[in-house]
């Protein structure tokens, strides 16, 4: 099974900025004018999931709540340290999770467009060798 998430946005290189130069992701690949929309796929390369954001001329409405996340597990916690570090200088925030879970056990963040991203060190491994 694959697994796509798709999400509408009203700045897709914005979006694209913060997937693959905060994030670390990749785009995977892109459309233009696909039934007027345009989108990227944004992911990592051999995996069986990626998200998908488009924009049109109709204007996303995103409606989540506090505990709408997405968590994101690095595989080794030098790579976990290594995407906080990217955070920081960066100036990016970390926000107070409404879940005190994910305030114990990782770094909230927001993206472009508000939503909620986790990212723990729970499943890293000290090293790829583990």
């Amino acid at each position: 099974m694959f697994l796509r998430v798709a999400r509408h946005t009203n700045d897709l290189k914005r979006i694209e900025d913060f997937y693959v130069n905060v994030l670390g992701f990749e785009q995977l690949g892109e459309f233009q004018n696909h039934n007027n929309y345009n989108g990227i796929f944004i992911g990592k390369s051999g995996l069986d999931w990626h998200f998908e954001f488009t924009q049109s001329e109709s204007v996303a409405k995103h409606i989540f709540d506090e505990d709408d996340v997405i968590v994101l597990y690095p595989k080794v916690i030098a790579d976990y340290n290594d995407l906080i570090s990217r955070l920081i200088h960066l100036n990016i925030s970390t926000i107070t999770a409404t879940n005190p879970f994910w305030n114990e056990n990782g770094k909230m963040i927001q993206d472009p467009d508000g939503y909620r991203i986790v990212i723990s060190p729970l499943k890293a491994v000290i090293s790829e060798i583990e």
